[in-house]
């Protein structure tokens, strides 16, 4: 039985689709799993945590709820939206979720599995350090310890984080990072090499995720897909320049991260009843797709969309993590769909993407990650 550390419950296009890459994976190597919900109870918890309120990644996601409070509280269908994201989290986990309310009992319900998992996404951000969840603290010694892919978030740890840090990589036995400064990170605090794999999403491909959310074509029309976490404006208007130019509708999907003013009149359609697998549907259909998502990036990557990925935080800021991004472009040679508030979107579209190239980098990670859980999942049911 494995145990699966996994952040699914997270209302994000990105967060639920590379949940469900990540259980198919469990189960296509017949596995038996548990999902884990550590629901963080008590107040020993939140006494034990108070020093992470000064953790500047904390701040900034305080900052960032009350960013979607406001958003919450002035767009009423995003609350439609958001009751979406919960259903689906209850349609596809929770039958195989155990909630756990106290650390206590954590330590506990691990000793009944041979292995426990963290999975991807920025589940090691240092806005996650002390909670000793996703990074497996809660596991006993003798029970195998494991990372798919797992994610800083950042490109470099703030030096009162590093003692923390090493002493929980320490204790993992198979570690494998989804960012290239993430492997530096982890060479720099234990002297371990490890692998680099892609996200989870990309285990499948094109034809294969077709089995997990089934076509359904959303617009008859051609369209550029817009999808920005972030609330750079400027970004925007090099789409609408585009748009406008090119004669081209906006499918925007706005709201899901921020509140930015500018969103309420961008955009010629703007949905708001999309779950992840409509959404997937609307990137599947469009003609462009512009976005500062790590997995807007990677499902135009996989679906072979002409996209353009932008930052969505200024480089060289404690908060930053562009880190991701600058991996997924560098590993798979896609350096020309990077843009920023200058880039004309006409020229970098005129360009083809060399997918058969891609592909084959792709291919080259999957073989990577799979060589990795097969030794990683040796005798663990038909391993």
């Amino acid at each position: 039985m494995l145990g699966v550390c996994l952040k699914y419950m997270m209302r994000n296009y990105g967060s639920q689709l590379q949940a469900r890459a990540t259980i198919k994976i469990f189960e296509d190597c017949g596995l038996e799993y548990e999902i884990l919900n550590y629901t963080k109870k008590g107040l020993l918890f939140r006494l034990k945590n108070l020093h992470r309120l000064f953790n500047p990644v904390i701040i900034d996601n305080l900052l960032l709820s009350f960013q979607k409070k406001k958003a919450l509280s002035a767009i009423p269908q995003v609350g439609e939206r958001n009751q979406l994201f919960d259903n689906y989290s209850r349609q596809h986990f929770s039958k195989k979720t155990v909630n756990v309310d106290y650390y206590k009992d954590l330590q506990k319900i691990a000793e009944k599995y041979d292995a426990v998992i963290t999975c991807s996404d920025q589940l090691w951000s240092p806005a996650a350090l002390g909670t000793n969840f996703y990074d497996l603290m809660f596991v006993p010694n003798h029970i195998r310890k494991i990372s798919l892919a797992s994610s800083f978030g950042v490109s470099q740890l703030l030096s009162n984080q590093k003692k923390k840090t090493k002493r929980f990589l320490d204790r993992i036995e198979y570690i494998s990072m989804r960012e290239n400064e993430g492997a530096k990170i982890v060479k720099e605090l234990t002297g371990r090499d490890v692998p680099v794999l892609l996200d989870p999403v990309f285990f499948y491909d094109k034809k294969e995720w077709e089995s997990i959310v089934p076509i359904k074509y959303e617009y008859s029309f051609s369209y550029l897909l817009c999808y920005f976490l972030g609330s750079n404006v400027e970004y925007r208007k090099r789409v609408k320049e585009f748009a406008h130019k090119n004669k081209i509708k906006i499918v925007a999907i706005n709201f899901c991260n921020s509140y930015v003013e500018y969103d309420k009149s961008f955009g010629d359609f703007v949905p708001y009843d999309v779950d992840p697998d409509r959404f997937l549907n609307i990137l599947r259909g469009a003609s462009y797709v512009c976005t500062d998502s790590f997995h807007g990036a990677a499902f135009s990557i996989i679906m072979q969309k002409k996209f353009v990925i932008f930052n969505r935080y200024s480089d060289g800021t404690s908060i930053s993590r562009n880190s991701r991004i600058n991996s997924l472009c560098d590993n798979l040679g896609l350096g020309e769909c990077r843009g920023d508030e200058h880039t004309d979107l006409s020229v970098l579209f005129a360009n083809d993407i060399n997918y058969a190239e891609v592909n084959k980098r792709i291919k080259q990670y999957k073989y990577k990650a799979e060589m990795y859980l097969n030794n990683a999942f040796k005798g663990l049911n038909n391993h």
